[in-house]
């Protein structure tokens, strides 16, 4: 008898399907070629990221599990319906059904709670034999050791970077809005030995494919020492690049950065939300510093690292004055690409706890908390500065001729002073070439959010 088929569906499209954003990432998500790395033999799996495709309601599956955050639940949950209408028995799993499975369990036939590593195993074993419970829990903050490498053969074509993984969980840092915070875990790393293997499973791939790869830690250097010690065994590989995610203050230690060029870094995601030092404060986020932020982007440059940071409106001490001279600070500091959003009360966070005492949420459809919509009243301005900032940010920070200019002084900084770093000059335009490539595929990809996923005032919002 052939086994029976589970679809794993990362969702991804909080507007429902007749208005889907397919987005132009160049990588995947982790969790779901994970998830389809610890399902035992028991089950075919595959894998359906709705970032790239719709999802297939035909399938011949008889099992979904479906992972996501907050702002898709409420499409998760007709999606999850419609499935059920048709017969499939639907697990759900991810940060939202993990934080709320209570909301969660009315709507599917399984909530799986916490990281699945130590249980999804004996959830496929249960769903089989037919004794599937409603609702697993795993142990808070298990050790990560002996997880598998991510099914990377279960990628979609459209994405150019499919080997994606993670060398730790958790963050150091306590920043207010961020999900971690709602059921903080220690910080934990994973046996080096075991990120280099994932690194290394990239049987199948084309060259291109096999070359380059992303690491979606929150912080990759929480633990500096171990940062640098993996650093040192991923720069044994013969790999062109790799994206790490770091916080601001790792870029305060020379060994790091130059240890990240040896460990072939191509591309740096790095939270800094704001040019306003009291806007960073008022969200504790205060290990960033306004006034080093050009310095350590030029020492990121000059090292032929790509800088793609995240860029947050609607904080507390924000104002009109600073709102209109954002567009010139973001060109005096330079980064490569801004990924710029609405600040976002995640139910949970203790943002979203301030806000719920002081009475500024008034929107609460969940699939409005991704960060294009405002969903609470700012302290300091008004609805229409937050929206005609955002609207004027992402047209002028992603107009072509901005692009253009970013690439050309990247490139001047990379290969005319980039020596002082261990790369010769052929070296140096050889390899600014391949980032010429990525600079210019991450642009694209945000320039088409700025453009597609952005949403104008609503007028009652306007009229607030």
């Amino acid at each position: 008898m052939p086994n029976p088929k589970l679809q794993i569906i990362v969702l991804f499209q909080n507007l429902g399907e007749e208005k889907a954003y397919f987005a132009r990432s160049p990588a995947p998500p982790l969790s779901g070629i994970l998830l389809a790395a610890l399902t035992p033999d028991l089950v075919d799996v595959e894998v359906l990221h709705e970032m790239v495709r719709p999802i297939d309601y035909s399938t011949e599956a008889e099992f979904i599990a479906l992972s996501f955050m907050d702002f898709c639940a409420p499409h998760a949950y007709d999606v999850a319906a419609r499935f059920r209408r048709l017969g499939k028995v639907v697990i759900a799993g991810g940060k939202y059904p993990s934080t709320f499975p209570e909301q969660v369990a009315p709507h599917v036939d399984c909530v799986v709670v916490g990281e699945a590593e130590s249980v999804w195993g004996r959830v496929v074993e249960d769903l089989v034999s037919g004794r599937l419970a409603s609702r697993y829990d795993a142990p808070p903050a298990p050790s990560l050791a002996g997880i598998p490498p991510p099914r990377y053969d279960l990628v979609e074509s459209c994405y150019a970077v499919p080997i994606v993984t993670e060398a730790t969980r958790g963050c150091p840092f306590g920043c207010t809005y961020c999900q971690l915070n709602i059921r903080p875990t220690p910080f934990r790393t994973r046996p080096i030995e075991d990120v280099i293997q994932d690194l290394r499973s990239t049987q199948g791939l084309s060259l291109p494919r096999r070359k380059l790869a992303m690491l979606y830690d929150n912080n990759f250097a929480g633990d500096m020492p171990y940062a640098k010690e993996l650093l040192r065994e991923i720069a044994r590989l013969d790999l062109w690049g790799i994206g790490y995610q770091f916080s601001f203050n790792c870029l305060r230690d020379d060994e790091f950065l130059d240890l990240l060029v040896e460990a072939h870094c191509a591309m740096a995601f790095i939270g800094m939300e704001s040019l306003n030092q009291p806007s960073l404060r008022s969200v504790r986020k205060g290990h960033n510093r306004v006034e080093e932020y050009r310095t350590q982007f030029d020492r990121l440059r000059e090292r032929g690292i790509l800088i793609f940071t995240g860029f947050m409106l609607a904080l507390d001490e924000d104002t009109p004055d600073y709102y209109r001279t954002i567009p010139e600070r973001l060109a005096e500091v330079d980064p490569s690409a801004v990924l710029i959003s609405l600040s976002i009360p995640i139910p949970g966070t203790p943002f979203h706890a301030g806000l719920e005492h002081e009475g500024r949420i008034f929107d609460r459809d969940l699939s409005h908390y991704e960060g294009d919509h405002l969903v609470f009243t700012p302290r300091t301005v008004t609805p229409a500065d937050v929206f005609r900032a955002f609207e004027t940010i992402n047209r002028r920070f992603y107009s072509w001729r901005s692009i253009l200019r970013r690439w050309g002084r990247f490139t001047w900084a990379y290969v005319h002073r980039g020596a002082g770093h261990g790369k010769g000059l052929a070296t140096r335009i050889v390899r600014s070439v391949m980032l010429s490539g990525i600079l210019l595929q991450l642009s694209r990809f945000q320039r088409h959010h700025a453009r597609h996923k952005v949403f104008g005032l609503p007028r009652e919002i306007a009229d607030r």
